[in-house]
């Protein structure tokens, strides 16, 4: 059963969409931070079907460093995350802007 390129496409748009609708409906810092990575791997999808349908390893490749930088952005992000529910009760973006120093 060979499923057609266009539909992983769609699919990309789609969990694309989700995570954009998301990243500017939500204001939990967390939350936030799903979006972007449900965004990251809607893009590696894209890429690894274009890599599938040209028959070239180079959308592979750039996958693997995508799901890197993606591991370092939820490393430091939690990490932030995790020092500002220590010194407040919510993870609302609203209130870290009072950070401000």
């Amino acid at each position: 059963m060979n499923v057609p390129a266009a539909w992983y496409l769609v699919l990309a748009a789609i969990l694309f969409g989700i995570g954009a609708f998301g990243l500017l409906t939500r204001r939990s810092a967390l939350i936030m931070f799903m979006c972007i990575e449900l965004m990251l791997n809607a893009v590696n999808l894209t890429f690894v079907t274009f890599s599938r349908t040209l028959s070239d390893i180079d959308g592979q490749a750039i996958v693997f460093f995508v799901m890197v930088v993606a591991a370092a952005e939820v490393t430091v992000g939690l990490g932030i995350v995790v020092a500002v529910f220590r010194r407040r009760p919510s993870s609302s973006v609203d209130e870290l802007s009072e950070l401000k120093g």
